[in-house]
C-alpha cells in the first residue's frame, strides 16, 4: 500500500511539473523552479564576500528544517538562525531569555537540511560578553555541533575585541551594529540608531570600523538611516548586510516568518509582507473544525475499509455473553 501510495504521489508530482501546477511558486514556470531546487552547490563566505559591489546577496531567517528547507530551495544566499527565534517559535517578550542550548537545537535542525545557503547562527545574550573563553567555546559550539559556517554578535566597538578572539580562533563573524535587540532597553527600545546627531553618527560609523578591523567577514546594519548605512557601505572593505538600513548596502536580510504573515512583527516598518501564510494556515484549520463537527471529514477516501466477513465474525464474537465491553 505504502508503495502504491507514494507512486500515485511521484505521478501526481510529474504531471504538476509537466503543467507548472501545483507547487511551483507564484512567478516561477516549473523549470525554473526545478533549477533552483537542484542547486546544491555550497556557498562560501569569500564567494559572498567577492560580490560587494557587484551584486546585492540575500539573507532570510531560518529556525526549523522545514523553513531552512524552503528558503534554501528558493535560492537564498544566507541563511541566518536568530535569536529573534526566541520570539518568533519560543514565545518571549525579546530575545534576551534566548539560551545557548536553544540556539543549538534549533541551528542544528537547519545545520542538517539547508544544503546551498551559507548558514549564521547567533550568539545570544550573555553568551559572549562575559568572558573570552566562554565566548570562543559557544561560538565553536555552533560549528562543530550545528553545523553553522559562521557566527553573529551583537554589539558596539567595545565588543570587537570579542570578535577578534572568535575570529582568532579560526571561526569566522559577523558583526551586528546599530539597534541591537538584546541590549534595546540600554538604547531606549526598538528604535532607530546613528540618527540623532553628528556624535551619534559618527560612533556607528566608528562600530562599523571596529568590527572590520576586528576580522569579521561581514557588518549587519539594523535600523541605521539608510544614507549613513549608505556611507558605512562604502568606507568597508567587507559586506554590509542590512535590516531597515536602506537599498544601498551589500546584502538584505529580514525575518521570514514577518515577511509572510506568520508573525506580527517587532515594531518597526523594516521589510514587507510578501505572502499571507497565516491567513491562508487559519482558513485551511477553520476548514478543518467546520469538516469534522458537520461529519464531512473523514469520508471514504481518508478511510480504511475491512473485509464483511472478518466484520461479521467479530459481531457474532462480541454478541455472545461473556464477550461485551464491560
Amino acid at each position: 500500500m505504502a508503495l502504491g501510495r507514494a507512486s500515485a504521489i511521484h505521478g501526481w508530482l510529474t504531471r504538476s511539473r509537466s503543467k507548472g501546477q501545483g507547487f511551483c511558486g507564484a512567478g516561477l514556470s516549473a523549470s525554473q523552479l526545478e533549477r533552483r531546487t537542484t542547486v546544491t552547490t555550497k556557498l562560501t563566505i569569500p564567494e559572498v564576500q567577492s560580490w560587494k559591489g557587484q551584486r546585492t546577496f540575500t539573507m532570510l531567517t531560518a529556525y526549523d528544517a522545514p523553513m531552512a528547507r524552503l528558503v534554501d530551495e528558493a535560492g537564498i544566499d544566507v541563511i541566518l538562525v536568530g535569536d529573534s527565534l526566541g520570539m518568533v517559535m519560543l514565545g518571549y517578550a525579546g530575545t534576551a531569555p534566548v539560551t545557548m542550548d536553544e540556539m543549538l537545537h534549533h541551528a542544528r535542525a537547519v545545520g542538517r537540511t539547508a544544503r546551498r545557503a551559507l548558514l549564521v547562527g547567533d550568539l545570544p545574550f550573555m553568551s559572549y560578553q562575559a568572558d573570552t573563553a566562554e565566548a570562543i567555546r559557544n561560538a565553536g559550539r555552533h560549528i562543530k555541533e550545528a553545523g553553522m559556517d559562521c557566527v553573529k554578535l551583537e554589539g558596539t566597538a567595545r565588543q570587537a575585541p570579542i570578535a577578534r578572539a572568535i575570529v582568532d580562533a579560526g571561526i569566522a563573524v559577523i558583526g551586528h551594529i546599530g539597534l541591537t535587540p538584546q541590549t534595546a532597553a540600554s538604547l531606549g527600545g526598538m528604535t532607530v540608531v546613528g540618527g540623532k546627531d553628528l556624535a551619534a553618527a559618527r560612533r556607528l560609523l566608528d562600530d562599523a570600523l571596529a568590527m572590520e578591523q576586528a576580522g569579521c567577514w561581514a557588518v549587519l546594519l539594523e535600523a541605521v538611516p539608510a544614507p549613513l548605512a549608505a556611507l558605512i557601505t562604502r568606507r568597508l572593505s567587507v559586506p554590509t548586510i542590512g535590516i531597515g538600513a536602506g537599498p544601498d548596502v551589500d546584502g538584505q536580510v529580514l525575518v521570514t516568518h514577518e515577511m509572510l504573515g506568520l508573525f506580527p512583527g517587532f515594531g518597526l516598518p523594516f521589510g514587507r509582507r510578501y505572502a499571507d501564510a497565516g491567513a491562508l494556515m487559519r482558513q485551511g484549520i477553520a476548514q478543518f473544525a467546520e469538516d469534522v463537527r458537520s461529519g464531512a471529514f473523514p469520508g471514504p477516501e481518508n478511510s480504511f475499509p475491512l473485509d464483511e466477513q472478518i466484520l461479521r465474525a467479530l459481531g457474532d464474537t462480541t454478541d455472545r455473553p461473556g464477550h461485551g465491553a464491560g
